[in-house]
């Protein structure tokens, strides 16, 4: 169940980019460059998409709340094209090595936890903030955007570990 408040946001966000980051701490290059047999994903590519989207929602927001344009999740995208624009993704980020990738996430998620730090209640939970949203307040975008993606990015590292052990 989503969170409804600005503390139990940062309490679940802290509570599950720590798990990640222990994962994380224990993984060499060799095995974050190691692909998953199935779709040929790294384990740094799942943490180059986890520090992208968190700028994806960053951008989301600064966008609405300056009154321009919001396309999400990304401009020319739709969300059924998520495949596509998430290879797109894999590609730009193809060069960055290892280390770098865990201090981008780090980054991103520094940046993240700052905004959301920054706004009142009534802008994370507030109905119909933002037309963007949709049904969704800014507060359960940043959860999605954040600690669900910590929690997936945990669940895919695991699997691709376990299969290619």
């Amino acid at each position: 169940m989503a969170v409804q408040t600005k503390a139990d946001l940062l309490a679940l966000d802290e509570k599950d980019f720590a798990k990640l980051k222990a994962l994380l701490s224990d993984i060499d290059e060799k095995t974050a460059l190691t692909p998953h047999p199935d779709d040929g994903v790294t384990i740094k590519d799942t943490v180059l998409h986890r520090a992208h989207w968190l700028g994806l929602f960053l951008k989301w927001r600064r966008d609405g709340a300056a009154g321009k344009e919001v396309h999400t999740p990304a401009p020319g995208y739709k969300w059924n094209q998520l495949k596509a624009y998430n290879a797109r993704i894999r590609e730009t980020y193809k060069d960055v090595a290892w280390p770098d990738a865990v201090k981008r996430l780090a980054a991103a998620r520094a940046k993240f936890v700052k905004l959301i730090e920054s706004l009142d209640e009534e802008e994370l939970y507030g109905p119909k903030k933002y037309d963007w949203t949709n049904n969704w307040t800014l507060g359960r975008w940043a959860e999605a955007s954040g600690p669900s993606h910590y929690r997936s990015a945990i669940k895919y590292i695991r699997e691709i570990r376990r299969k290619t052990s």
